[in-house]
Parts: C-alpha cells; sequence; structure tokens
C-alpha cells in the first residue's frame, strides 16, 4: 500500500490523487504509472504492442468484478473488495499476445512489475524496490 493513498483507503482514492498512464485512459500510483510509462516506451522500442485493459478500480467496481467474475479464493478472478492491488493503483491488467508476454516475463521487473498471480497472466503487480 502506498504511504502517500493510504489515508484514502483501497478503492477510494480520487481521481486527482492518481496519474494518468500516457495516453491510454488508465490511472495509477504517480511512481507505478511512471514507471508503467518508460515500460511501454522500451516494449515499443523494441516493436512489441502492450494493451493495457484495466488498472486503478474503485471499491465499487472491485465489488462488481466480484459478483461478475466471483472471488479468486473460490476459483473466481477477482480479490475480495478492498484489498486488490487495483484498488491502490498498483496493478493492470493487460492485453498481450505471446510475444508481448514473452517480453514482459523478460523484462518487466526491470520496471518493477511482477506477475504475480497464478491463473492470471495479464494481471501485472507494481512492487518499488
Amino acid at each position: 500500500m502506498p504511504v502517500d493513498l493510504a489515508a484514502y483507503g483501497n478503492g477510494r482514492i480520487p481521481r486527482e490523487a492518481l496519474e494518468p498512464v500516457g495516453a491510454t485512459g488508465h490511472r495509477l500510483w504517480a511512481p507505478a504509472a511512471q514507471s508503467f510509462e518508460r515500460l511501454l516506451s522500451a516494449a515499443a522500442a523494441e516493436g512489441v504492442a502492450i494493451g493495457v485493459t484495466d488498472s486503478y478500480r474503485s471499491y465499487d467496481v472491485q465489488v462488481d468484478v466480484v459478483r461478475r467474475k466471483g472471488l479468486y479464493s473460490q476459483g473466481g478472478l477477482g480479490a475480495k473488495p478492498g484489498t486488490s492491488q487495483h484498488g491502490w493503483g498498483m496493478a493492470v491488467d493487460l492485453d498481450l499476445d505471446a510475444s508481448a508476454q514473452a517480453w514482459m516475463r523478460t523484462n518487466a521487473a526491470r520496471f518493477g512489475f511482477v506477475e504475480d498471480t497464478p491463473r492470471e497472466p495479464w494481471h501485472w503487480a507494481f512492487q518499488p524496490s
């Protein structure tokens, strides 16, 4: 949990407290956004296209994800609302073809992003050093 966002609570961060990720229409905690923009630029320089399908999730959206996709602990794809890395602006869900997935697995850690959720190869979380 980012200390500078802790007072808001998971999924309750105001839009202006998050930073845009380039022109993607997505927002993240500022250090994650800046690092992810560097990651996207590095991938693009190598001809790798990485799409972003999700980033910060409000608490209400977290509830909706669980309603639609089930709880991860019960075989679904949603974290318990209020515990999601998306609710801190520290995770992205990506649209990756095979070459982009391979690029991420080789390079993402240089930018602080890790593939940390089994069954979700599209989910990448920012882990600041």
